[in-house]
């Protein structure tokens, strides 16, 4: 979900914290991430219009494994 939601604060440009509403996800998990341990979340557009925002999602730990990868979509509440 950080990846959808920090993607949709930098598209929206705007001064106000936009909200949004998580709708789906198609996620495949492939490492636990244990408490402590670092990663980084990559996220790209796949599309962005009427509100609705669609991204490929990417997580990756410290050693530059995947843990997760898939896609997210969410929607711009006003």
């Amino acid at each position: 979900q950080i990846g959808l939601v920090c993607l949709g604060f930098y598209l929206m440009k705007t001064d106000e914290i936009p909200k949004f509403a998580f709708t789906s996800s198609n996620v495949e998990f492939y490492k636990i991430v244990l408490p402590g341990e670092k990663v980084r979340v990559i996220s790209k557009k796949l599309f962005f219009r009427l509100g609705k925002l669609k991204c490929a999602v990417e997580m990756r730990n410290d050693r530059d494994e995947i843990v997760a990868k898939g896609e997210m979509s969410g929607m711009v509440i006003k």
